[in-house]
C-alpha cells in the first residue's frame, strides 16, 4: 500500500445553517463531545496513518 505522506484538510465555511454554533467561530471550530471537529478529522487521520 502506497504512504501518504501529506494531507490538505478542507476546513472552511461559515456553518450559515448553524447560525446559533457558528455565530462567533468557524464550523470546524465548533466542539463535538469536548473537541473541535477538526481536532476529531485530524485524529481520525492519524489514527489511520499508523
Amino acid at each position: 500500500m502506497t504512504k501518504i505522506d501529506r494531507t490538505v484538510l478542507l476546513a472552511a465555511g461559515r456553518g450559515t445553517r448553524m447560525r446559533e454554533l457558528t455565530a462567533d467561530l468557524p464550523k470546524p471550530m465548533i466542539k463535538v463531545r469536548g473537541k473541535p471537529i477538526l481536532l476529531h478529522i485530524i485524529e481520525g487521520l492519524q489514527a489511520s496513518s499508523s
